[in-house]
């Protein structure tokens, strides 16, 4: 059983595809690279922290 399983590999299907004008991208990598974009904008927009002048000594 097994070595029949070996010697016929089947292709795996890629899943969904989106196609936009002469874009086509799986929909998959399009939801990792809009993540990617999302982290990138809020890195951008989310002010770094600081230190207060209550705190200092």
């Amino acid at each position: 059983m097994t070595s029949q399983l070996l010697a016929t590999p089947q292709p795996v299907p890629a899943g969904a595809i989106v196609q936009w004008g002469w874009l086509t991208i799986t929909v998959a990598n399009l939801l990792v690279v809009l993540g990617m974009v999302v982290v990138f904008v809020l890195a951008l927009v989310l002010p770094f922290p600081t230190a207060h002048e209550d705190d200092e000594p």
